[in-house]
C-alpha cells in the first residue's frame, strides 16, 4: 500500500509541476488522517509506513513539516526541469526560475563568475568586495559553501578578474545529483543559517537512497553552441567613420602629420588593416558541449547508499574558452540500531577552465604594458600569427574543490539529538606563461596558488510534545562553530631567458645566503631580481553560535515560530564580539477557520515574520581597531599585508583608517505573505511583501588626508529594500492525454539609501554619488540636451560663457545642463539617473504533455533595469583613446566588429578638452530591458514503450533542446546581460551562446 501512495505522490508532482511547490489536504491511511504538502520535487516528502525508518518521516513529522512550511516563505524546485538546461553553473540554472532571485552573468565565457542578488542588494555596490559581501549564501546538504575571499584584490590595480583561476566555484555542482533546490528569503526561514544567511539562503538537498532501493541511473547530453553571426570592419571602415569629424573640425577636411593620426590607419594601402576583415573564423567557432552522469543506489532499510561519476565538458564561442568538469558524489547512511543513524557524504569536483586571451585582462594581471599603438589586425593570417606567439606559452587554471559531511543523529522518544562534522575545501592554481614574442622581448611567468577552507562543527538537540491533539509543540537547540581559512601566494617575473623554458613555479630569494645579492632565484632559469615580485596573504574567520527555536500550532489553525540567535564572530572588535538576533514568525489557515467546507478553495494560509539578523564582516582588518600592515616589496607595485616575509610595518593608508568602537552592522527584515490554492489544486498563487533595512554597515569616509590615509572607514550605512515577490502557476488543461502548466514568477525590487555615517546627507565615492533618500544603484551623469552647432549658441551670463570645470564651451561641445544655473558645467550639474539592478525581473514557463511527448518553454525578463554603454562611449572617444600605454588604449580584436547604431549619436567635437563623449552623460545611458526566449525543448518517454517488451526500464526519456533562442530589447549594444555589476557595458562580455542539446535520461 506504500508504495501506491508513492505512486500517488509523484505522479501528482509531477503533473501539478506548481510553484509555490504544494498542494495541501489530507489523506487515509490504515486509519490515521495525516496532512501532506505535494513538493514538485517528491524526494521532499513520502508516504511511508510507520516501520520504514531510514532516512524516512513518520507520520508525525510529515505532518510536523506541513505545519511549519506554512511559516516559511521557502519556494522549491523541480531539479528535473533545470537538469534539461546544459548549464555549468547552479546561477545560470536557478536563473529566472525563482521570484526574488536575480542572476546577473556578466559573459558567456564558461567557468566565469556570476552574481546572485535575493531580494535586491544590501548595500551599494562600489567594488568587488561589495559584491562579495552580497551574494547569498548557498548550502548543500546543510554545508554552507564557502566563496573565494575577496582580500586578493588588495594588490590589485584593477578591479577585473580576481588573481588566480577566478573560475565560478558553484560551477561544481552537477544539478544531476542535486534532489531539490530550495530558496529561502525572509528572516522566517533563513535565521537558522545564521549571519551568513542575512543575504538569503539557496538550500540544495543531493539525491539519496531511501528505505529497500535499487537503482542505475543514467543521464548525458550532447550539443553544439552556435557561433554568432558579427559585421566586421577594417581600417578603411574606420577611416571611413573618423573622415566624419575631420570634416566638420579640421580646416582641410583631413587630417595632418601633426595631429598624429595613428600609422596603422593613415595608409590606406596596407592590408593588413585595410585589407580583408576575416579574423572570426579564428575567435568565433562551434563548438561542443555534454555532459554524462551515472549513478547507483541501493541499499535496505539499515543501510543504503549512493554513487555518482560525472564529466561535463562546456566551449565557449570565442576565444577558445571552455571548462571540464570531473565530478564524484557518494553518501551512504547506516542505521545499526532503531535509534542512531549515520549518514556521511563526500562530493569532489575537479574543474579545468582555458581562459580567454582578452588582452586587457592580461595586461591587467602583468602590470605592464606594452606598445599599443598598433592593435592586433583583422586580417585572418596576421591574427592567426597572434595566436601561434600565444599558444608558445601556457595558461593553465585548475580548481579542486571537495565538501563533506559526517552526521550522527540519535532518536530517544520525543527527543532527537544531531551532530555533524562539516566541511568544504577548495584550492586554485593558476600558471602562466607568455613569449617574449608578445611583450616587446620580455617573456613572463606566474603562478598561483590558493585557497579557501570552511570548516563546520553543528550540534542540535530536538524535543516534540503533542497535547490532545490540539497543541503541537516542537523545541530545538542547537550549537555551532565556524572555522574559515583563506590564503594564497602569488609571484611574477619578466624578462626570460628564452621561450624554450618555461617556468610555472617561482621561489624568490634575493639574497644568497652568505647575504650577497642573488641575481635571481627562479628555479630552473635566473631572472633579475628587480624584476621578480611575490605576494602571500592569509585571512581566517571563525564564528561561534547559540540558538533556541519554538514553535507552536494551534488546532491545525494557527501557527507561531520564535528563534533567538547569540553569534560571536572573531571579525568584529573585542567590545562588540556578540550580537542577538530575534526572530518571530506567525501563520493563519483561513483555510480551516473559516472554509473547511468549500470546495473552491483547497488552501488559504496568511502568514508574516519579523527580526532581526546580525550581518558578520568579511575582512578581519576592522578586528582591533587602528592596526599596522607589513609592506612587501621595492618597486612601487601594489603590495599586501604579508607574512613570512621581511618588510616594515606602516599604517594601512591605502585600505584606511579603523577607529575602534566598530559595531555589528545588521539587517532588520518584514515579511508579510499569503500562499493559495484553488480549483482542486489546479490553481496556485504566493505573494510576498518584504521589507529589509541593512544597517550599520561600513563605508570608506574621504579623511585624515593630513596624516596620509585615502579614507576612513566607518560605520553608520544604512539601505532599505523593498518590494514585492509573486509566483503564480496553474494546471490549465487537465486531461488524460494532454496538459498544460503554466508558471509565471517576478520580483519588484526598490532600494532606498536610508543614512550615512557622521549624519552626512550625500557622499562622492569615485565615479558614484550617494544620496540619502535617493537609490544606491543609479548613475550620477549629465544630462545631455544636443549639441553646440555655433558659438553663439553657447549661453552666456553677464558676458561670461558657459564653462565645463573653466573651460568655455564652443561649438561642437555638449548641451549639457546647467541644473544650477551657476553658469558652470561641473559635478554639481550631475544627476541621478536609471538603475543598475532591475526594477522588475522574473519567468515565465510553460509545459505541455501529450501522451508520451512533452514539450517546453521557458522566459527570462528584466524590466526597469538601464547600462552605460561605454563601449560605445569608447569608439567615439577615439583621440583620448589612442596611441596611449594605459588600460583604456587597449583594443582587443573585436575593436574590428561593428556594434551599436552610430547614428544616434551627435558628431562631437572629439578634439574638444571637454571630453565630450565622456562616458558620465546619459547620452550612453540606454534602456537595457529585454525578454529573453531562454529554452525550447521537446522530450518523448520511452518506457512506456519498452515496459511492454518486458525491459525493465522505469524511465527512458530522450530530449532536444535549444536553448537562448532570441532577445526582444531596445538595448542597442551586444547583449544586455552582458554588464558588470556596476551597470556599464565595456564590450568584454563574451556572448551567450545559442546552444543545440540532444539528451537522454534513465533510470533503471
Amino acid at each position: 500500500m506504500r508504495y501506491l501512495w508513492a505512486c500517488l505522490a509523484f505522479f501528482a508532482a509531477f503533473t501539478l509541476n506548481v510553484l509555490p511547490n504544494y498542494a495541501a489536504g489530507k489523506k487515509k491511511y490504515k486509519g490515521l488522517t495525516i496532512n501532506y504538502l505535494i513538493f514538485q520535487d517528491t524526494t521532499k516528502i513520502k508516504i511511508v509506513s510507520p516501520k520504514d525508518s531510514l532516512r524516512k518521516d513518520s507520520l508525525e513529522q510529515i505532518r510536523k513539516k506541513t505545519l511549519y512550511n506554512k511559516l516559511s516563505g521557502g519556494v522549491q524546485k523541480d531539479t528535473r526541469d533545470l537538469a534539461l538546461f546544459p548549464a555549468i553553473s547552479l546561477q545560470q540554472n536557478l536563473k529566472g526560475n525563482f521570484a526574488g532571485l536575480y542572476v546577473q552573468e556578466p559573459s558567456g565565457e564558461p567557468g566565469s563568475m556570476q552574481n546572485m542578488f535575493i531580494r535586491g542588494a544590501a548595500m551599494p555596490l562600489l567594488s568587488k568586495k561589495d559584491l562579495y559581501d552580497a551574494q547569498p549564501l548557498v548550502v548543500l546538504d546543510g554545508i554552507p559553501l564557502v566563496r573565494e575571499h575577496p582580500f586578493a584584490f588588495d594588490i590589485q590595480q584593477f578591479d577585473f578578474n580576481r588573481i588566480g583561476p577566478a573560475t565560478n566555484l558553484l560551477a561544481g555542482i552537477d544539478m544531476n545529483n542535486i534532489a531539490s533546490v530550495e530558496v529561502l528569503k525572509d528572516l522566517g526561514s533563513t535565521s537558522v543559517y545564521g549571519p551568513r544567511g542575512v543575504n538569503g539562503v539557496i538550500v540544495l538537498t543531493s539525491k539519496t537512497a531511501v528505505g529497500k532501493y535499487r537503482a542505475i541511473s543514467f543521464n548525458s547530453y550532447i550539443g553544439m553552441v552556435q557561433k554568432p553571426f558579427v559585421n566586421t570592419i577594417n581600417g578603411k571602415y574606420e577611416n571611413d567613420f573618423r573622415q566624419r569629424f575631420y570634416g566638420v573640425y579640421t580646416t582641410n577636411g583631413r587630417y595632418s602629420d601633426d595631429e598624429e593620426y595613428p600609422v596603422y590607419l593613415s595608409d590606406s594601402l596596407n592590408n593588413v588593416y585595410s585589407g580583408k576583415s576575416d579574423w572570426t573564423d579564428l575567435y568565433y567557432k562551434n563548438a561542443l558541449v555534454y555532459g554524462v552522469n551515472f549513478s547507483l543506489a541501493g541499499g535496505t532499510d539499515r543501510a543504503n547508499f549512493r554513487f555518482a561519476l560525472g564529466n561535463t565538458k562546456s566551449e565557449g564561442v570565442a576565444d577558445e574558452t571552455g571548462i571540464d568538469r570531473y565530478s564524484a558524489t557518494f553518501n551512504i547512511n547506516m542505521k545499526p540500531t532503531k535509534w542512531l543513524l549515520f549518514s556521511t557524504m563526500i562530493n569532489a569536483n575537479r574543474l579545468n577552465r582555458d581562459r580567454n586571451k582578452t588582452l586587457r585582462d592580461r595586461f591587467a594581471q602583468l602590470n605592464y604594458f606594452p606598445d599599443l599603438s598598433a592593435p592586433l589586425p583583422p586580417n585572418k593570417d596576421f591574427y592567426g600569427s597572434y595566436l601561434q606567439q600565444y599558444k608558445k606559452g601556457f595558461d593553465d587554471n585548475k580548481t579542486n574543490s571537495i565538501q563533506g559531511y559526517a552526521k550522527l543523529e540519535g532518536t530517544f522518544g520525543q527527543f532527537k539529538v544531531t551532530s555533524s562534522f562539516n566541511a568544504d575545501y577548495s584550492e586554485g592554481y593558476r600558471d602562466v606563461f607568455y613569449a617574449r614574442t608578445l611583450l616587446q622581448g620580455n617573456s613572463y611567468a606566474s603562478n598561483y596558488y590558493g585557497f579557501s577552507q570552511r570548516l563546520m562543527m553543528d550540534n542540535k538537540v530536538t524535543y516534540d510534545l503533542n497535547l490532545n491533539k490540539i497543541h503541537d509543540f516542537h523545541f530545538s537547540l542547537g550549537q555551532t562553530m565556524q572555522w574559515d581559512i583563506y590564503k594564497y601566494s602569488n609571484a611574477y617575473a619578466y624578462k626570460g631567458v628564452n621561450d624554450y623554458i618555461k617556468i610555472n613555479l617561482l621561489d624568490s630569494k634575493p639574497k644568497n645566503d652568505d647575504g650577497s645579492d642573488n641575481g635571481g632565484y627562479l628555479t630552473p632559469v635566473a631572472f633579475p631580481r628587480e624584476l621578480t615580485y611575490r605576494f602571500l596573504d592569509k585571512t581566517e574567520d571563525n564564528l561561534l553560535s547559540f540558538y533556541g527555536k519554538a514553535d507552536y500550532s494551534f488546532a491545525d489553525k494557527y501557527f507561531l515560530s520564535a528563534i533567538l540567535r547569540l553569534d560571536g564572530s572573531s571579525n568584529a572588535q573585542p567590545t562588540s564580539r556578540w550580537f542577538y538576533s530575534p526572530t518571530i514568525s506567525a501563520a493563519w489557515s483561513l483555510k480551516n477557520e473559516f472554509l473547511k467546507g468549500n470546495s473552491l478553495v483547497d488552501d488559504l494560509v496568511l502568514r508574516a515574520s519579523v527580526g532581526r539578523m546580525g550581518r558578520t564582516f568579511s575582512y578581519d582588518n576592522y578586528t582591533q581597531g587602528p592596526q599596522y600592515t607589513a609592506s612587501v616589496g621595492y618597486t612601487g607595485n601594489l603590495t599586501v599585508p604579508g607574512y613570512n616575509a621581511f618588510g616594515v610595518l606602516t599604517r594601512p593608508y591605502q585600505f584606511g583608517w579603523v577607529g575602534y568602537g566598530v559595531p555589528w552592522s545588521y539587517s532588520d527584515q518584514l515579511n508579510i505573505g499569503a500562499d493559495v490554492a484553488m480549483l482542486k489544486n489546479r490553481l496556485h498563487v504566493s505573494v510576498d511583501l518584504y521589507s529589509k533595512t541593512d544597517k550599520n554597515q561600513l563605508i570608506g569616509i574621504p579623511a585624515y588626508a593630513e596624516y596620509g590615509y585615502k579614507q576612513a572607514i566607518e560605520s553608520g550605512m544604512s539601505v532599505n529594500n523593498m518590494g514585492v515577490d509573486f509566483t503564480l502557476s496553474a494546471q490549465v488543461i487537465a486531461k488524460s492525454k494532454f496538459s498544460w502548466n503554466s508558471a509565471l514568477n517576478f520580483n519588484h525590487n526598490a532600494n532606498k539609501l536610508k543614512a550615512l555615517p557622521r549624519g552626512l546627507d550625500q557622499l562622492v565615492v569615485g565615479n558614484r554619488f550617494l544620496k540619502v533618500g535617493q537609490p544606491v544603484d543609479q548613475y550620477w551623469l549629465l544630462e545631455n540636451n544636443g549639441i553646440y552647432t555655433a558659438d553663439a549658441d553657447v549661453p552666456a551670463v553677464n558676458g561670461q560663457k558657459l564653462k565645463y570645470k573653466g573651460i568655455v564651451l564652443k561649438a561642437g561641445d555638449p548641451r549639457w545642463k546647467d541644473q544650477n544655473g551657476d553658469n558652470t558645467i561641473d559635478d554639481n550639474d550631475k544627476v541621478l539617473k536609471g538603475h543598475a539592478l532591475p526594477t522588475l525581473s522574473g519567468g515565465f514557463d510553460n509545459n505541455f504533455k501529450y501522451g508520451n511527448w512533452s514539450l517546453g518553454t521557458s522566459f527570462y525578463f528584466n524590466l526597469g533595469r538601464k547600462l552605460i554603454n561605454q563601449e560605445m562611449a569608447n569608439r567615439f572617444d577615439f583621440v583620448n583613446r589612442e596611441g596611449n600605454t594605459d588600460i583604456s588604449s587597449v583594443k582587443e580584436i573585436t575593436f574590428w566588429e561593428k556594434r551599436g547604431d552610430y547614428s544616434k549619436y551627435p558628431l562631437y567635437n572629439p578634439w574638444s578638452t571637454v571630453i565630450p563623449y565622456r562616458a558620465d552623460q546619459d547620452l550612453f545611458l540606454e534602456n537595457a530591458s529585454f525578454l529573453k526566449l531562454r529554452q525550447v525543448s521537446l522530450g518523448y518517454e520511452l518506457g512506456n514503450l519498452l515496459s511492454k517488451k518486458n525491459i525493465k526500464i522505469n524511465k527512458f526519456f530522450v530530449y532536444g533542446a535549444v536553448s537562448n533562442i532570441f532577445t526582444i530589447t531596445p538595448y542597442t549594444g551586444q547583449d544586455p546581460e552582458l554588464v558588470n555589476y556596476d551597470g556599464i557595458d565595456t564590450g568584454y562580455g563574451q556572448p551567450i551562446p545559442r546552444t543545440y542539446t540532444l539528451g537522454v535520461k534513465m533510470d533503471l
